[in-house]
């Protein structure tokens, strides 16, 4: 991938795949359809992508909207925050807790999913995408265990597992390796800051300074 494709900016590398309603890296769409498709034959679980490809663009709506106060920021426990309460460094590290920056989200690349199982909600269900929901006893613990038996046949592993001081654990989230980890690698700390110079991220300027911790923090796998 390019500079432009590694941060969102293009779309010469994804392709839609109708079946699933997703966008992804060309090279995804084949593991996808089969880890699917296995999904169902094997535990009848509909796994369905709820969230694929992001460009930048829709990365800074909701970056910009979190660092705003205009849209909901939770803290590590979940609990909501004032963001307009919070000192610039300490608001960047709450929104980053949960949503990635523009420019580094892996969404970007192609590569990586957000799954739910469509078979196992129950009527007027809404989905969350919270941990609770992919425990035991919630209502994707059967995804969960599937997925922890099954995925790495079809080359898909989960990037963000346990609890640190960067981005919470995200059961739900998949991403390609043979593609992702390569993807992970190209995005510098030069990339990024090209990306994100006067393109109207909020907090640009303390973002820019910290780029080569916040890569560290929160964009490698953990």
């Amino acid at each position: 991938m390019n500079a432009l494709e590694l941060t969102g900016r293009a779309r010469t590398h994804v392709i839609e795949v109708p079946q699933l309603r997703c966008i992804v890296h060309h090279d995804v769409v084949a593991p996808l359809l089969a880890l699917c498709a296995a999904a169902r034959s094997e535990a009848g679980i509909e796994l369905a992508p709820v969230s694929s490809f992001r460009d930048f663009e829709r990365q800074r709506e909701i970056w910009n909207a979190k660092y705003r106060g205009e849209r909901p920021l939770l803290d590590r426990r979940g609990e909501p925050l004032d963001a307009l309460a919070l000192a610039p460094d300490a608001r960047i590290d709450a929104i980053l807790a949960w949503s990635a920056l523009p420019g580094a989200s892996r969404h970007h690349w192609g590569t990586d999913i957000d799954v739910i199982d469509r078979a196992a909600l129950p009527a007027g269900y809404r989905t969350q995408l919270i941990p609770q929901e992919y425990a035991p006893g919630g209502v994707f613990a059967r995804l969960d265990a599937w997925l922890a038996e099954s995925m790495q046949r079809f080359g898909f592993f989960r990037p963000y597992t346990r609890a640190h001081d960067g981005v919470q654990p995200e059961p739900w989230h998949l991403s390609y390796a043979p593609v992702a980890r390569p993807a992970c690698a190209a995005l510098t700390v030069e990339v990024l800051r090209e990306a994100i110079e006067g393109a109207g991220v909020e907090g640009e300027e303390v973002l820019i300074g910290r780029l080569a911790q916040l890569r560290e923090r929160y964009v490698e796998e953990r």
